[in-house]
């Protein structure tokens, strides 16, 4: 059977449009959308719907795209929360590498590595689109050549993901030209063969003009990671330079670096790491002083700077990860032919305050559709997420 949703739709066509459909239809078969538009249409469309489970949404729901996670490390649940004082390098060193330390042992590493390529041979075997194997090297300080250049041909070999860090800490940074005696971090990874249309790479924080243009160039996407960089002291990742360069963008909670798995609360820190960097480019902080730009062309790039909206977020966490991954000809958005990967919100439940205009003089009309897409994103949690679809099945 497939679904038939009606009432208010929302979702991203691109960075800069939202759109929102007050009385809207969807229609789902076989986990794929088939058709939407305006409810008034719908007459006109099909007059069979008795193979479909009609969902008709209330004033206080709507439908969103399913959120992407692009960057997350699944085994460092256990450390989320803690060592969230230190900077990056002391961190690894503290809580996440003496996980990962076995690794020093050759054998145990040639074991893991003949255990590994049995694994994607397995995962193709299986011939589920839902699942797919990334070579993921843990960051260019952690690897040598020989073991990048490996991991560029089985990438190549297979046509897989390539997932991996750069530039995410200064020290970092430094660390990587001189051990590597490269000009910059991207050309560590670029030698290897390692950018490619679907590596993403996560943080970007501090990439230098020539290496946006070489992801650009590659076709390599960047996962902003606004927790983790907050809470390691990395610094403030300008999304809309990467954007204005042309890198795609998705966003990760990058668990456990980051302090919250969820998305939604991600949507809200890059929005915040957008309002600091306004902030930086604009004012003289008190105490701090301002910051004086290197040239005629970055003030000017500064004095006209916007931060992120609430709808460029949402984008971000949307069809924005589904370009980052590679993904977006199949998910991150409504269009008719994709994967129904979907959530129904309903901002009627806690931890949301729906305003209902009960006293005359106070409010003329009650909120729009806007206004309440505004309050999940701002104030809701995953109370306010009472289903969620993937691939058209419904898994909450």
């Amino acid at each position: 059977m497939g679904y038939l949703f009606v009432g208010q739709i929302v979702h991203s066509k691109s960075f800069d449009e939202l759109e929102v459909i007050d009385n809207g239809f969807l229609a789902v078969e076989n986990g794929k959308i088939i058709a939407i538009g305006d409810a008034t249409q719908l007459p006109n469309w099909r007059k069979d719907t008795s193979k479909y489970e009609v969902i008709r949404m209330t004033k206080n729901q709507f439908i969103l795209p399913g959120f992407i996670d692009c960057h997350i490390h699944a085994p460092q649940m256990p450390n989320i929360g803690l060592g969230l004082n230190m900077e990056l390098l002391d961190w690894l060193k503290t809580y996440t590498f003496p996980m990962e330390s076995q690794y020093k042992d050759s054998q145990f590493a040639a074991y893991v590595y003949a255990k590994v390529v049995a694994f994607i041979e397995g995962i193709k075997a299986l011939n589920s689109d839902l699942i797919s194997v990334t070579i993921t090297p843990r960051f260019a300080l952690s690897c040598d050549e020989y073991l990048m250049n490996e991991l560029g041909k089985l990438a190549k070999e297979h046509n897989l993901n390539i997932q991996t860090h750069i530039s995410e800490n200064l020290g970092e940074i430094a660390a990587v030209k001189e051990v590597f005696r490269a000009p910059n971090y991207a050309s560590v990874y670029d030698s290897a063969n390692l950018l490619t249309p679907k590596c993403i790479l996560a943080h970007g924080v501090h990439l230098e003009d020539e290496e946006i243009d070489l992801l650009k160039a590659r076709g390599t996407s960047v996962a902003h990671c606004p927790s983790s960089n907050t809470n390691l002291q990395s610094g403030l990742c300008d999304v809309l330079r990467l954007r204005k360069a042309g890198v795609a963008v998705g966003l990760g909670t990058d668990i456990s670096g980051g302090s919250n798995v969820s998305i939604l609360t991600t949507i809200r820190d890059a929005l915040g790491v957008s309002h600091h960097l306004n902030f930086v480019k604009k004012q003289n902080i008190k105490g701090t002083g301002s910051v004086t730009p290197q040239n005629e062309l970055q003030k000017k790039v500064n004095e006209e700077y916007v931060p992120m909206n609430y709808k460029q977020a949402l984008y971000l966490a949307t069809l924005g990860g589904a370009e980052a991954l590679n993904l977006s000809q199949k998910i991150g958005n409504f269009e008719v032919g994709k994967e129904f990967d979907a959530l129904l919100i309903d901002i009627d439940v806690d931890p949301i305050d729906v305003y209902t205009p009960n006293v005359e003089g106070i409010k003329d009309k009650p909120e729009n559709l806007e206004e309440r897409i505004q309050k999940f994103i701002y104030t809701g949690d995953d109370r306010n997420i009472s289903r969620v679809f993937v691939k058209g099945k419904p898994v909450k």
